[in-house]
C-alpha cells in the first residue's frame, strides 16, 4: 500500500523544529542512496536502480529515461534523490513505496523496510516516522507522557542510568520493540521504586528491598489515600506484565495462554509506567520533605 500523508505536505512541508521536518540533509541522502545500491546487488543491478529512479523522477515531476549503463543509473538517481530532498515527505514516500514495490515483486529480496527507514531518519534527525500505512510527525505523533528531566534526589549516577532508559526505551519504539521498550521502562520503574528504601514518614517506615515490598509498604502507611490506590494500580500494571499469561515482559511467555503485546499496546503500557515514573519522583520528594519537618 502506498504511503499515506497530509497532501498539503507535497507543496509546504511542516517547518522545522526539534527535528528536521522541511527537507532531506545531504548525508542521510547519500546514506539512503547507499542502501539502493546495496539493495541493488540482489538481482540485475541496472533495473533495480532504474526501478528506484523512476519513483524519485514521479517524486520531482521528471519523466524517467533509462541511463546508458547501471553506473550512470546510480549517478542519475543520486541527482532525482537530490532534486527530491528539498521535500522530506516527498522524498520518503518516493524511497518507501520503492522499497514496498519491489519487495512485492521479489520477495526474496532483502528490502528496507519501515523499522530501516525510521532507524535511518531518527539518526539524521529526520522529523518523521512510518507508521504503515502512515507518515507521521515526530513530533505530533501521540507524545510520550513527559516524566521529569531530572529526579531531583537522586543522586548523579542514578540521574544518569533514568535519562540512558528512557532514551532507550523511545529508540526501541522507534525500531518497532515494543515488548523491549516495555521491559526497558519496567527495570527502570524498580529501579526508581529503590529511591523509597528506608524512607522514614510520619506514619511508618519503609522497610522493603524490592518493587513488591516497597509498593506494601508504601500503601500501608499511606491507607486510604490517593497514593495507595495509585500504586494499586501500578501493582496491577506491573503484575500483568510481569507474568507469562500477561505480558510476558518478565519471566518470559506463556505460549500456551501468554499474550502477546502489539506495538500500539506497548506505547500505552510505556505511556502508563512513564506517567508513575513521574508520580513516583513527584512523591518521593513531598515524602522526604515531610519526613525532615
Amino acid at each position: 500500500m502506498p504511503l499515506r500523508f497530509n497532501d498539503a505536505w507535497r507543496f509546504k512541508p511542516p517547518v522545522d523544529g526539534e527535528f528536521r521536518n522541511e527537507r532531506i540533509p545531504e548525508g542521510a541522502v547519500d546514506a539512503f542512496h547507499s542502501l539502493i545500491v546495496k539493495t541493488a546487488t540482489q538481482g540485475n543491478k541496472q533495473e533495480i536502480l532504474e526501478h528506484f529512479k523512476a519513483h524519485f523522477c514521479a517524486a520531482v515531476g521528471r519523466e524517467h529515461v533509462w541511463s546508458s549503463n547501471s553506473s550512470w543509473a546510480a549517478s542519475d538517481l543520486r541527482d532525482c534523490m537530490v532534486e527530491a530532498s528539498e521535500n522530506a515527505p516527498v522524498f520518503l514516500e518516493a524511497f518507501f513505496d520503492a522499497c514496498e514495490t519491489l519487495r512485492q515483486r521479489n520477495p526474496q529480496y532483502v528490502v528496507p523496510d519501515a523499522i530501516w527507514i525510521n532507524k535511518m531518519c531518527l539518526k539524521h534527525q529526520i522529523g518523521y516516522e512510518i507508521r504503515p500505512p502512515d507518515l507521521v510527525l515526530r513530533d505530533a505523533h501521540l507524545p510520550l507522557v513527559c516524566v521529569p528531566e531530572r529526579p531531583p534526589t537522586l543522586a548523579e549516577r542514578a540521574v544518569e542510568v533514568y535519562r540512558a532508559s528512557l532514551q532507550r526505551s523511545e529508540e526501541l519504539l522507534t525500531e518497532g520493540k515494543g515488548r523491549e521498550a516495555v521491559q526497558e521502562l519496567l527495570w527502570l520503574l524498580e529501579t526508581v521504586s529503590t529511591a523509597f528504601r528506608g524512607l522514614e514518614t510520619r506514619y511508618g517506615r519503609v522497610e522493603g528491598k524490592y518493587f513488591n515490598q516497597i509498593v506494601r509498604d508504601l500503601r500501608r502507611i499511606n491507607s486510604g489515600t490517593a497514593l495507595d490506590r495509585i500504586l494499586d494500580w501500578m501493582d496491577s500494571l506491573y503484575g500483568y506484565l510481569s507474568s507469562p499469561t500477561g505480558g510476558g515482559v518478565r519471566h518470559g511467555l506463556d505460549l500456551r495462554e501468554g499474550i502477546i503485546i502489539s506495538l500500539n499496546e506497548a506505547r500505552l503500557f510505556c505511556n502508563l509506567i512513564r506517567s508513575y515514573l513521574g508520580f513516583l519522583l513527584d512523591e518521593h520528594k513531598r515524602l522526604t520533605a515531610d519526613s525532615n519537618c
